[in-house]
């Protein structure tokens, strides 16, 4: 009986002596409210939850510098070089060596591929492609994971993100993706008119009419409209910006579909008024120009969309008033809410 006591006695101390496991590190979920008349939201990865402590890494990886790996940046040095907030995370002008960027806003709803042609599938892996692209941050990755592996701050950030504070470039991307997925325009003077919350004056009420009609600027083929508040359908398309084609990165590139010759993806609309230049090759500089060219400039070829209903007569043929009514209805579309968002600048 006495060694039976002793040796229950034992396994007591023995049991209390014993650390408990470390429970398993689960960051914060992030709630991403879907805003009055988006579509359901689709795209957030099933291996890349958004969370509060990923995105707030990966903001802190989208400005700083050292994410080109390079001892002296110079140059484009990491996301926001190129993704101007005040721009609505455009490119804010154009350069020699790049056609003009499509803007990171409302990606959490795009599932067609990424780029002008859709031929990433992914933002994490559109982060790679952005890193090592000569023309774009042009650095290298090894380097990348070091410098950061070495600072005081990252390996705390990573493990409050990820559960681990050994750097990889997988959690690199998948942290700056949920930043971008995070960036949602939704309350321009539009969005506030379709919630009942303001009126449009007569010329921007009159410009969405035509925006909204065939027989007006025939624009929501291709941009939606009231019933898709995204101002995009995701889809590629040849506008019919020339009848001559020679580009290698078209959306034929990626499919070999001989009618995606001359086609890109639809830019969003939103932040439209701040987000120049304009189309893929970023050859117009204001709107006027851009409602000129749909309006008597569009150019037939085989492989033009059929959504160009007006394509024989080059176009809408909009007057005068109805081009000011048009471009005073793309105005409304500018979220300043989200161009001065701190929650989405530079973090301190």
């Amino acid at each position: 009986m006495k060694k039976l006591l002793l040796f229950f006695a034992l396994a007591m101390l023995l049991s209390a002596c014993r650390e408990d496991p470390e429970p398993e590190y689960v960051p914060t979920p992030y709630d991403m409210a879907v805003p009055a008349f988006f579509p359901t939201l689709t795209n957030i990865p099933a291996d890349n939850p958004m969370t509060v402590e990923g995105i707030a890494l990966g903001r802190k990886l989208f400005y700083d510098e050292r994410l080109c790996g390079r001892e002296y940046p110079d140059g484009i040095t990491c996301c926001s070089s190129c993704h101007h907030q005040e721009n609505g995370f455009e490119l804010g002008g154009a350069t020699p060596t790049h056609h003009a960027m499509l803007p990171l806003v409302n990606l959490a709803w795009n599932t067609t591929g990424l780029g002008w042609n859709g031929g990433v599938a992914s933002l994490e892996d559109m982060v790679l492609a952005a890193v090592i692209d000569e023309h774009e941050i042009h650095g290298d990755t090894n380097r990348i994971v070091r410098l950061l592996q070495q600072t005081d701050d990252y390996p705390a950030d990573f493990k409050k993100a990820f559960g681990t504070d050994q750097i990889t470039f997988v959690n690199i991307e998948r942290a700056i993706a949920q930043f971008v997925r995070s960036l949602v325009s939704s309350d321009s003077k539009f969005d506030r008119y379709l919630r009942g919350e303001e009126q449009l004056t007569a010329d921007e009420m009159n410009g969405y009419l035509l925006f909204v009609t065939e027989e007006g600027a025939d624009c929501f083929h291709c941009h939606g409209g009231g019933g898709n508040a995204l101002m995009t359908t995701n889809l590629f398309y040849n506008n019919g910006l020339d009848d001559e084609f020679n580009d290698p990165e078209d959306r034929h590139s990626v499919t070999g579909n001989r009618m995606d010759i001359g086609a890109y993806k639809v830019p969003t609309l939103r932040n439209i008024a701040v987000s120049s230049p304009y189309m893929h090759d970023g050859r117009f500089d204001s709107i006027r120009q851009v409602i000129d060219f749909y309006s008597e400039e569009v150019q037939y070829s085989e492989h033009i969309s059929p959504l160009m209903h007006h394509v024989m007569q080059q176009g809408v043929r909009l007057t005068e008033e109805e081009k000011r009514q048009l471009k005073a209805f793309l105005n409304t579309l500018t979220d300043e809410r989200f161009l001065n968002n701190p929650e989405y600048g530079k973090p301190e």
